[in-house]
């Protein structure tokens, strides 16, 4: 596999790298990267054949998104990539209600404010950040459609929300013959497997192709963090999304496993985690971020690895989800029980 075996998202036309370069880390911040590495990490990328860059309207408070539109308004690229970002966090400041969430008045304005920051006249691919809980759906598909059919965005997904709401939407979209949703973006690595329980059947379902974010568990699956020896490591030693949650007796023997394995194809942990999620059936493309160019070439080594049906099937044990109703386990088991024994594949389980 490389950058350039292009893959279509969800069932659409939309032809992306199976590794996406996330710029969360693009301008100043706790883990930011100046410009002039950002440019570096960003035309490694580039060089290596990828097509996806995503970002958002909050990243380093929205200096990643003038960033990312100065480099590829300065390699002319604009027809080549594929550009991502989002919308729904305030980031306009407290006190504004309207400064953020999903309702049409913060659609707007978070929109024209990335396109102007992103210096382009559209967006690829329009990501919902996270669901606010207020806004009905019915409400977001309309917007979106309409960016869609105006020519302001190309196409829209969904980050971080409920798989009831993602398929709601996908099937009024349908029901109504507008645009609808063509990806979901959601964490997903060896420690956090929980959406194949929901998301990834109703994304196989409703045609959205599953783009996970954080593959390297923010940092735990690159081997950096050691039990009994977490601080002042990275990224999980300071303030972030995930806390202390990852620092769980599951997750560190899931940890050596995955070691194990590395050791066997003398690869890093990292990029054995990678190619993990890059082998998916459900997964289209993987975001994988970078402070240095470095660290970026390591992460899009992860592509040159094919692990054995034998690694696989280790990795996969050891860090197998919640077994409670409707996760993939318990579907596998019932289908055995109702087809007499037999492992009766559909037509949305990777077969076609």
């Amino acid at each position: 596999m490389s950058l350039a075996d292009f893959r279509s998202l969800g069932r659409s036309g939309l032809i992306v790298s199976p590794l996406a370069l996330g710029t969360m880390t693009f301008g100043p911040s706790a883990w930011g990267a100046d410009e002039a590495t950002s440019r570096a990490i960003y035309d490694a990328y580039r060089s290596a054949g990828g097509n996806f860059i995503d970002t958002a309207d909050v990243y380093t408070g929205g200096e990643s998104e003038k960033l990312v539109g100065r480099f590829i308004a300065e390699s002319g690229a604009r027809d080549e990539v594929v550009l991502s970002t989002k919308f729904g966090f305030n980031g306009a400041g407290r006190g504004n209600p309207n400064a953020g969430g999903a309702g049409a008045k913060n659609i707007h304005r978070a929109l024209d404010a990335s396109l102007r920051r992103l210096d382009t006249d559209y967006i690829d691919l329009y990501w919902m950040h996270v669901w606010d809980g207020v806004t009905p759906i019915e409400e977001i598909v309309q917007t979106l459609g309409d960016f869609v059919r105006s020519g302001k965005i190309r196409y829209y997904g969904f980050s971080d929300m409920p798989a009831w709401l993602a398929m709601k939407a996908a099937t009024i979209a349908s029901e109504r013959r507008i645009p609808g949703p063509i990806a979901m973006q959601l964490e997903y690595s060896l420690v956090a497997r929980d959406v194949e329980s929901e998301h990834v059947p109703a994304a196989r379902e409703a045609g959205m192709g599953v783009v996970p974010w954080s593959p390297l568990a923010g940092g735990l699956l690159s081997g950096k963090y050691r039990r009994g020896n977490t601080a002042d490591m990275g990224r999980l030693s300071g303030p972030n999304p995930f806390g202390n949650s990852k620092f769980t007796d599951r997750n560190w023997a899931i940890l050596e496993e995955l070691e194990g394995v590395a050791d066997e194809l003398g690869r890093s942990p990292a990029q054995v985690a990678i190619a993990w999620t890059l082998g998916r059936s459900s997964v289209v493309s993987t975001l994988v971020g970078a402070r240095t160019s470095t660290q970026l070439q390591s992460n899009l080594a992860a592509t040159e690895i094919r692990l054995s049906d034998a690694q696989k099937q280790r990795l996969d044990k050891a860090s197998v989800p919640s077994q409670g109703f409707g996760s993939e386990v318990t579907w596998a088991h019932i289908r055995r029980m109702v087809f007499g024994g037999h492992d009766v594949t559909g037509w949305g389980d990777g077969r076609a």
